[in-house]
């Protein structure tokens, strides 16, 4: 997101980059010169210090307390007149005290969670889901279609957390959608068709998403992998949010269920290694087959 940001998105000034883990912070700053240019981003020690450089400031965190303890720190400073965005996929009545939190204090809120692999984000193909209200949406508008994404889901003057409402319910679907692929291939192998036959079928008629978790299964990815695209924790995250906005709500979600005790599984199985396609190690050890695929 940050490389794109400073690559398309024609800002007058140096990006801000803060990182929790300033190496982080570090090495980012340097592969954008590397790639870009040098003085294209300005790397700063504390949330102090990007508060006051910056006019609108977008964030991306972990969860709902990481999110309410940078807020805090923001509102330390004069705020007024800025624009908060919020990146992180949070619970909707996360992103609804957010709004009224940080509109108090004189500036602008957006809700903005996305959709997208982090090489997505890296492509610019993310799909950006905005929400607030309208004066504030169309700040940000030019940094997210055809800068940082290739198209929006526009909640224009919606409270800020229709935004991480559909990101948390959107989020339902990819969790179940890997179960599915996951009881699939495993049908696939124990029937006698064979997984790859089955992958000649899903990458023809689901390209995309379906394509991209099945290949990561098959290659073994889901347990090979130190970092993980999507942690395991995050994803159970996502699940705990959508499960209680259901139960508040009154809505049947069987399959949710069934999803977060498979994620539960594989946080029992690998600890901090799992991945989201990790349930397919799952599937298979319900199905009688080893965790991993391979070896």
């Amino acid at each position: 997101m940050c490389k794109n940001l400073v690559e398309k998105g024609n800002l007058d000034k140096p990006l801000i980059l803060y990182n929790r883990t300033k190496k982080r912070s570090d090495d980012l700053a340097a592969k954008i010169s590397s790639d870009i240019g040098s003085g294209k981003t300005k790397v700063v020690d504390t949330i102090k210090e990007a508060t006051k450089g910056a006019d609108i400031i977008f964030m991306c965190l972990g969860d709902d307390a990481a999110v309410n303890s940078a807020v805090d720190k923001i509102l330390e400073e004069d705020v007024e007149g800025k624009l908060i965005v919020d990146c992180s996929t949070v619970h909707p009545d996360t992103t609804n005290a957010l709004e009224k939190r940080i509109t108090s204090k004189g500036a602008e809120f957006v809700g903005m969670p996305v959709f997208g692999a982090p090489a997505m984000a890296d492509n610019g193909q993310l799909v950006c889901v905005i929400a607030g209200k309208a004066s504030a949406v169309e700040k940000v508008k030019p940094y997210t279609k055809g800068v940082m994404g290739r198209a929006d889901i526009d909640y224009l003057d919606q409270p800020a957390g229709n935004a991480t409402l559909l990101k948390v319910i959107g989020n339902t679907f990819i969790l179940n959608m890997v179960s599915q692929l996951s009881e699939g291939h495993v049908l696939a192998e124990k029937s006698g068709l064979g997984v790859e036959n089955l992958q000649a079928f899903i990458s023809t008629m689901f390209p995309g998403p379906y394509t991209a978790y099945s290949q990561r299964m098959l290659a073994g990815d889901y347990y090979q992998r130190d970092e993980p695209l999507f942690h395991i924790d995050l994803a159970r995250k996502d699940a705990r949010h959508a499960r209680d906005l259901a139960d508040r709500s009154g809505a049947s979600v069987k399959m949710l269920a069934l999803a977060q005790e498979r994620l539960d599984k594989v946080k029992e199985e690998i600890g901090d290694k799992g991945d989201i396609p990790s349930v397919y190690g799952v599937v298979r050890k319900e199905s009688g087959l080893q965790f991993k695929n391979k070896g």
